[in-house]
């Protein structure tokens, strides 16, 4: 591939650099095109590399009591892989394009150089990867402390955006075998729980978007499920 998508300006990791810096890490990459519905890697792969998503978008996947657990979704500009360039062990989880993607691979002593000898892209990183930390024990405490509604409407929250007054947008409205993949559980009892919170009148089905009628309500039902727990 060449071309002017080639380049990691667009990589917030990376903004504090300059063009020159920018573009010394481009010709350290390797670069692919990977399809939507393609794994870009396997659960407990060996390799060491970090790729950086340039454009697309990608998720990742573990699996969990024989179903797959979406843990993240990455969007162009963001990366992933960069606990094995850290610490060398076998992947934790699996990365699937969701859409036609372009990334970008590096190796692990490139990552790490350029980690060392830059603060602000030090900084960055522990920025993200503390981010995570927190991200992934809130998922713990829903996970162990909310039921399978309440996880729904926590992850319908995480996905929505500001509407009028108390509503929220979820759009593009996701399939209900993604949101069973982001909260563990089945397609089937996802379209159930749905359809019990429509009838409640929490949540409102739109041509291209699900509306959440009240969203500040949502969250004092999930805030008092976890003080409860």
């Amino acid at each position: 591939m060449h071309g002017p998508i080639e380049t990691l300006a667009k990589i917030g990791l990376f903004q504090s650099l300059d063009a020159g810096a920018i573009g010394l890490l481009d010709r350290q990459c390797s670069w692919r095109r990977a399809t939507a519905g393609a794994w870009i890697l396997d659960y407990q792969d060996a390799s060491s590399d970090v790729f950086f998503v340039v454009s697309g978008a990608v998720h990742v996947m573990i699996q969990s009591a024989g179903r797959e657990v979406l843990l993240r979704h990455i969007e162009a500009g963001e990366f992933f892989g960069e606990l094995a360039a850290i610490d060398g062990q076998p992947r934790s989880s699996g990365i699937l394009a969701t859409t036609d993607a372009t990334i970008a691979r590096m190796n692990p002593s490139v990552f790490r150089e350029t980690v060392h000898s830059h603060p602000n892209v030090c900084e960055a990183l522990l920025a993200l990867l503390t981010g995570q930390v927190r991200m992934l024990a809130n998922r713990v405490n829903e996970f162990s402390t909310l039921n399978i509604q309440h996880r729904i409407c926590a992850e319908l929250l995480r996905l929505s955006r500001p509407g009028d007054g108390p509503r929220g947008i979820v759009s593009p409205p996701p399939r209900h075998a993604e949101i069973a993949a982001r909260v563990s559980t089945r397609r089937e009892t996802v379209t159930r729980e749905l359809k019990l919170l429509e009838r409640a009148g929490l949540i409102e089905r739109r041509r291209g978007a699900l509306v959440l009628t009240d969203r500040d309500r949502l969250r004092r039902d999930i805030e008092h499920a976890l003080d409860s727990g």
